[in-house]
């Protein structure tokens, strides 16, 4: 069984869902892979939309810290639901330190596999837990944005709103 929570932010409302072992998605109510994501979580188990919730609370707690320049790293616990190679992908992007940006080559060689950039790519874009596993640190060899799931826009505020706090801290 799975639990849900809808998370206002800055960058609009967001949908997290947690099952007993941690948050397993948080998306933006519009992000255009949220509907496929959401779709292959409820194949795992009923949905239920609970407001109180401990991880949850503290999920939001915790968002709103991030977007007020208070946070640098979430402690929520997380259960990551994809395959083995995409877990490996995910655990990689946590480990990209706040304020900072890697391109999809580096990523590909910190996962192991240097030639593995288109899959790293697809990866990266199956990532079902927005802002918390950075994804949007993850930008082209050029510097340039490329894509992701929030929209270009979402992942520009937050590189912005990253390096702007990397001097408060």
């Amino acid at each position: 069984m799975f639990h849900s929570k809808k998370i206002q932010t800055p960058l609009g409302e967001m949908l997290a869902i947690k099952t007993e072992k941690g948050l397993c998605m948080l998306e933006f109510f519009d992000g255009k892979s949220t509907e496929k994501q959401l779709k292959e979580i409820e194949n795992l188990g009923e949905i239920l939309e609970k407001e109180d919730d401990e991880i949850l609370n503290r999920l939001e707690i915790e968002l709103n810290n991030y977007f007020a320049g208070n946070l640098k790293e979430f402690t929520i616990p997380l259960d990551l639901i994809g395959t083995d190679f995409q877990k490996k992908v995910w655990k990689e992007l946590i480990k990209i330190p706040f304020g900072e940006t890697r391109s999809y080559k580096e990523q590909s060689i910190a996962v192991g596999d240097v030639l593995a950039i288109r899959a790293v790519a697809n990866a990266n874009g199956k990532n079902k837990i927005a802002i918390v596993i950075p994804c949007h640190r993850v930008i082209g060899s050029n510097g340039s944005l490329t894509g992701y799931a929030g929209g270009k826009k979402r992942k520009q505020y937050l590189l912005e709103l990253e390096s702007k706090q990397l001097n408060l801290f």
